[in-house]
């Protein structure tokens, strides 16, 4: 595992202490689960859209073939 360091303002780190003690989690946590989120969400809505089109065009491809 990798340990990254980020600069945030005292405003920034403030909303994040502010948002944790809301969700009852450490604020390190937060940041973890939202990273995670992040980089997971691109992957699957892509796939969804790549499905979508797939079987949208399935015909199409089948008379191209």
């Amino acid at each position: 595992m990798t340990t990254l360091t980020i600069n945030l303002s005292d405003e920034r780190v403030k909303r994040l202490q502010e948002l944790a003690e809301r969700f009852h989690v450490a604020p390190e946590d937060l940041v973890r689960v939202s990273l995670e989120d992040l980089l997971t969400r691109p992957m699957d809505d892509f796939q969804k859209v790549v499905e979508y089109v797939l079987n949208k065009n399935a015909e199409l491809y089948k008379r191209l073939a």
